[in-house]
């Protein structure tokens, strides 16, 4: 893209890189996989501000269970909602940070469907805050795609983010932005028709080194989405998540040939990860 989806699995066109422990070079359905081992980089901790004040008329939260799931990089939510504003480009300006573990509910008030926890496969966890009403507020959740999840107050501190990613995959192109500035933009190679890249709001994750020639041997981005259909994947992607990662051939930028990842020539993918962190949004249209 321990359990198979501890290996990433990233996709293509401003999106993906598979991480799958234990191969330098694969292959799946005839294509070149974007799989290699890959060991969790810890992204250094951002500054944190205090969480937005209360409001008087903040519906309360309904105590979550002991045995409610908690996410994990290999194990998404049920129940949340649909993210409403899934196209949407405007850029989240701040991200949630859980002190411990936070629960995401389904609604302001709703009913709590999962535990958000500080860390993910050793990633520190920063995701984008995309609404508030009454208090409370809406962020992207990993793991699974195009969902949100609402958060009420206290337990999470919030964090600046300046930087922007928006794919146009109709286009093969990645671009970057900061401060609602455009920086930079590149031509990319995105996913199959049968392993195509995902559509709608993510964020970045963090960062996994990439072993193998064929990765350039950098370091990939590590997104909050997954494979839309897993079934058509190789087993060891199908619990994989998507992502950013350079590719060695050049010949594959502006075309739809990778398992899903967003394949980056080196110098871009060296540029893109020295620069955008943990909780930078992603919004892929077609």
């Amino acid at each position: 893209m321990s359990s198979p989806r501890t290996r990433a699995y990233l996709t293509a066109a401003a999106v993906a890189v598979v991480l799958a422990a234990g191969a330098a070079v694969a292959f799946a359905h005839g294509r070149e996989a974007d799989a290699t081992a890959g060991r969790w980089v810890t992204p250094v901790a951002s500054s944190a501000a205090p969480s937005p004040s209360t409001p008087a008329t903040t519906p309360p939260a309904a105590k979550p269970p002991a045995d409610l799931p908690v996410i994990k990089y290999t194990a998404g939510p049920s129940g949340l909602p649909a993210d409403p504003e899934q196209n949407s480009t405007v850029a989240a300006t701040q991200g949630l940070h859980p002190e411990k573990k936070v629960a995401l509910y389904d609604a302001p008030g709703g009913k709590p469907r999962a535990f958000l926890p500080s860390t993910i496969s050793g990633l520190r966890t920063v995701v984008p805050i995309v609404e508030q009403r009454d208090g409370w507020v809406a962020v992207l959740v990993p793991s699974v795609n195009r969902r949100i999840g609402w958060v009420p107050p206290g337990g999470w501190t919030t964090e600046a983010l300046r930087d922007q990613l928006i794919a146009q995959l109709s286009k093969h192109t990645l671009i970057w932005l900061r401060d609602g500035q455009e920086q930079q933009r590149w031509t990319v190679a995105i996913g199959s028709k049968a392993t195509p890249t995902p559509v709608g709001r993510t964020y970045v994750m963090g960062t996994t080194r990439m072993h193998g020639e064929i990765y350039l041997n950098m370091d990939a981005l590590v997104l909050g989405s997954i494979p839309e259909e897993p079934e058509k994947m190789a087993e060891v992607f199908q619990l994989a998540h998507t992502g950013i990662h350079a590719w060695y051939k050049s010949s594959v930028f502006g075309h739809n040939v990778s398992n899903g990842c967003l394949r980056m020539p080196g110098p871009a993918q060296q540029k893109l990860v020295g620069e955008v962190g943990p909780g930078t949004p992603l919004t892929v249209l077609a």
